[in-house]
């Protein structure tokens, strides 16, 4: 399986604080499967993430990993807040793009209060970037009404939902939330977005379990984000 969010870089944001934890999140994931992570740094006004710097600690990450025999792929990203963005070049933007394609960035999805700014996603695109809406079933207005982001997806955005708010651990109205963005065929990948060993963990595993659905598990854990990393836009989701 491939992990496309995911805060283990050690040190760098609200994520991972110590190289132990981030070897723990990546054991953790390794032993469920997952065999590729995509770090995705916060890069917002709190934590203004460098490219560079990012892109510095994946390395020393890598071969820290590999010297612990930890078998999963590292690769690099970052989580951008789309405020943030306006103050970043394209040539930034593109350096935290998933995997270092060059084609999909992964936006932060407001938790409450604001939509995401049209013409902040406007921008993105024109400088050949695609939106991956990071997950959007927490949000309140979204929660009031999953079908706004209808036109968000006929855009061109792809979305993520977290894998434990499908499992219920953010609640009954999230699950419900995500659940129904399912039902839409709405949702193109889930992801861990893991942050620390500390908190409880809800692994990709766990949501090919409350799925209960070969093909719909397979799709949103290993062949649309196997397309994000290449560059392509995954195909339709299962119903």
């Amino acid at each position: 399986m491939i992990d496309i969010h995911s805060h283990i870089l050690p040190g760098l944001d609200d994520g991972a604080r110590t190289i132990q934890e981030s070897r723990a999140l990546a054991r953790a994931a390794a032993s469920e499967g997952v065999r590729t992570i995509v770090a995705t740094p916060h890069v917002r006004s709190d934590y203004p993430t460098l490219a560079s710097e990012m892109a510095r600690r994946v390395q020393l990450l890598r071969e820290d990993l590999a010297g612990e025999e930890i078998e999963v792929e590292l690769l690099e990203g970052g989580e951008i807040d789309l405020a943030f963005a306006a103050t970043l070049g394209p040539e930034e933007l593109r350096r935290f793009t998933l995997g270092g394609a060059g084609r999909y960035v992964l936006v932060e999805f407001p938790y409450g209060g604001a939509w995401p700014d049209e013409g902040a996603l406007a921008r993105l695109e024109e400088f050949g970037l695609k939106p991956i809406l990071a997950h959007p079933e927490r949000n309140g207005a979204v929660q009031e009404g999953p079908e706004q982001l209808e036109a968000l997806v006929e855009r061109g955005c792809l979305i993520q939902v977290t894998a434990a708010s499908l499992t219920g651990h953010f609640g009954a109205r999230t699950r419900a939330t995500a659940a129904e963005l399912l039902n839409r065929g709405l949702v193109h990948v889930v992801a861990s977005d893991t942050h620390s060993p500390a908190l409880a963990r809800v692994g990709l595993a766990d949501v090919c379990a409350v799925l209960a659905n070969d093909d719909l598990a397979r799709y949103l854990t290993q062949e649309a984000p196997a397309a994000i990393l290449g560059g392509a836009r995954p195909p339709a989701p299962p119903t």
